[in-house]
Parts: structure tokens; C-alpha cells; sequence
């Protein structure tokens, strides 16, 4: 007599693959991916008619980075950045008394443009000190510090948080302007 070799039964293997499947699906966490809270302009209306924008010299501060993340200010290199922000808040709140600074809060402009090469660290770097600046300046026309204003700033439900936002940001918009970056490096 010959001896037949046992068998392991697989007739329910296919139902624990889809059950270890579901499990894993409904048990796994995806993490969402944190971008840049920018608000972009609106797209452009094809059938209204472009007229071209003058815009005073004076009423542009201009901060240029390169492909090897070095820093050009109103055309001067600039290695340390620490100076940047509070050149940002005296540039905007001139309100025409330095003739080659801007006219008014209103029609400062800060101009940023990268190279393709830029490093993502340097250009969150120079964003960041720029937005800095007007949280600073919105902070101290709303009396309060610059954590509390971006706290009022993200639950404008609140009525007293509203205030704090439209009293820190009255006459004064926060006018940067991101250029579309040049195809010199990297």
C-alpha cells in the first residue's frame, strides 16, 4: 500500500489575503502633504483687455536669489538674511519720506525671483522673512505680537480675532510679488 503525502487545505487562503488586505488598508494613516499657504490670483479673463501696469521703481523692493542660493537685495549681495526683515518693514512703512523708497503701504511691492536651481530650503527661507515682515507690521498696528496676529489670522470666525485682523491689516496689503523663476541653473 502506498502512503499518499497529506495535504494542507488552501481553499480559504484566497479569504485571508483579502481580509490581511482590508485590514492593512483600513488600519494605514496617509500623511497629507503640507504645501505653501499662497493665495494665487485668479485666472485671467480671455476676452477683457490687458493695460499694462506702471509701476514706480521706487515702489519695488527687489530680492533675487540664484542657483547657488546666493542673495541679492535692491542689487546688493546680501549674506546674512538677519537685516532682511526689518529692511522689508522700513521699505513699506516709508510712506514717501525716503524718495528712494516707496510711496505708500499700499503701492510697496516685494518683488522675489529665483533661479530654476534655487535650493526649496533658501526659497522657504526668503518667503518666510517676507511674510514675517508684514506679520510684524500688521501685529504692531493691531497692539498685539506677532503669534497672537497669525492666530487671529487663521480663526476669523471669532469676532474679536477679526477685529485684531482687519485693524492690523487696514490700507496696508501684503504685496509680494513671485516672479516666475529664470532657467539659468539646475
Amino acid at each position: 500500500m502506498a502512503r499518499s503525502t497529506p495535504e494542507i487545505p488552501n481553499a480559504s487562503m484566497a479569504d485571508i489575503a483579502f481580509l490581511l488586505l482590508t485590514f492593512f488598508l483600513v488600519t494605514t494613516t496617509i500623511a497629507n502633504d503640507r504645501g505653501l499657504s499662497i493665495l494665487l490670483p485668479p485666472p485671467p479673463d480671455p476676452n477683457a483687455k490687458q493695460d499694462e501696469v506702471k509701476i514706480q521703481e521706487r515702489n519695488m523692493f527687489k530680492i533675487q536669489v540664484n542657483s547657488s542660493d546666493a542673495l541679492l537685495v535692491e542689487g546688493e549681495p546680501m549674506d546674512d538674511v538677519s537685516g532682511l526683515k526689518d529692511m522689508i518693514k522700513a521699505f513699506v512703512l516709508n510712506n514717501g519720506r525716503d524718495p528712494n523708497s516707496s510711496d505708500n503701504p499700499e503701492k510697496a511691492i516685494v518683488s522675489y525671483k529665483t533661479d530654476r536651481g534655487t535650493s526649496h530650503a533658501r526659497f522657504v527661507q526668503i518667503l518666510d522673512i517676507i511674510q514675517a515682515a508684514y506679520y510684524d507690521i500688521y501685529a504692531e498696528r493691531a497692539s498685539v505680537t506677532n503669534a497672537r496676529f497669525r492666530e487671529a489670522a487663521s480663526d476669523l470666525s471669532d469676532p474679536q480675532n477679526k477685529e485684531i485682523y482687519d485693524r492690523g491689516r487696514e490700507g496696508i496689503p501684503m504685496n509680494i510679488s513671485i516672479a516666475e523663476p529664470t532657467k539659468v541653473g539646475g
